[in-house]
């Protein structure tokens, strides 16, 4: 078995005395794509900068790469890769000049023409900075990440502010760097962009980790169950309805909703029950819980048990 790319043992980081970090463990995977979520103030970039070395832990043990992050060294600094919010870049500048600028920090830096293909961005290498798309730009602040051919790659908020087919455009770039092995370390407030990208992710709060785990797990975990709703035609409520629906509510102006932990039997039982009284229901959805929804409960329950140390 490969060890891991990233081990985290106990990590705490205290601001005076207030605790930021609060004696966090969890591993990454060689070729793993890993989202560490949370809302502001969790602790999520004092987490981040300190695997980057570029913040000092209070406690507890961090391997990159076989490194100490916390020793700054050359060696390590060679083997990671850094795409930030954004990046200040010099405007006259044009793709190739600002890509062989950058290569020229690493002793073997990737292949500029194989960087530039990989990222999309052969048919601009003679273009200027300052006339590229947002999402163009995006690429390139990702090719720069990637030009040291680093082993492990850390990406903050990588598709903020793009149209969608930028945004596709990226996530199927950053889909593609697992499959060369490199492993990535996403933080992002879009959850749709964590269900198409992580292989498996971890929610801080408060400092602390309160969930874990690949997506369907942690929605398997915390999500409940999913959602039959249907419209009632009738103004006196559906009487007799099937055991499996038995807590339908209404939700106001006839629209009824119930959790179901066996969907495909409710919905048997529900539609046998509609022909049986001959009723119509119109707009009958199921909807299981999404990963956005399953955030926001953990976050919510997990400050109102007091969790934390903030």
């Amino acid at each position: 078995m490969n060890d891991p790319a990233v081990s985290v043992d106990g990590l705490v980081k205290t601001y005076g005395n207030a605790v930021a970090v609060n004696g966090i463990s969890f591993d990454i995977a060689p070729g793993e794509t890993f989202a560490l979520l949370g809302p502001n103030g969790a602790g999520k970039t004092s987490t981040i900068e300190m695997l980057e070395g570029y913040r000092k832990r209070t406690a507890g043990n961090i391997d990159v790469l076989g490194f100490d992050p916390g020793r700054n060294r050359r060696e390590f600094r060679e083997r990671i890769g850094l795409v930030l919010q954004s990046t200040a870049l010099e405007p006259e500048l044009t793709v190739q000049e600002t890509i062989t600028a950058f290569s020229e920090f690493y002793p073997k830096p990737a292949r500029i023409d194989g960087l530039l293909t990989s990222v999309g961005l052969a048919d601009q290498r003679t273009k200027r900075i300052k006339a590229l798309s947002g999402g163009q730009q995006r690429r390139l602040e990702i090719a720069l990440g990637l030009v040291g051919d680093p082993d492990v790659l850390f990406l903050d908020e990588p598709t903020t502010g793009l149209d969608p087919d930028a945004r596709n455009g990226i996530w199927r770039m950053i889909q593609q760097l697992s499959g060369r092995g490199k492993t990535v370390i996403l933080t992002s407030h879009n959850m749709a962009e964590v269900e198409a990208l992580a292989d498996r992710l971890a929610i801080m709060v408060s400092g602390e980790i309160c969930a874990i785990g690949t997506v369907p797990e942690v929605v398997g975990l915390y999500g409940g169950n999913p959602r039959i709703t249907f419209w009632w035609p009738h103004e006196a409520p559906p009487g007799d309805l099937p055991p499996s629906l038995a807590g339908a509510h209404d939700t106001g102006d006839n629209w009824y909703v119930c959790e179901v932990a066996e969907p495909a039997l409710a919905l048997s039982e529900l539609t046998g029950w509609a022909g049986l009284h001959g009723v119509d229901l119109n707009h009958l959805t199921i909807t299981k819980p999404s990963l956005e929804s399953i955030y926001l409960s953990i976050v919510d329950r997990f400050h109102q048990a007091g969790g934390g140390s903030q």
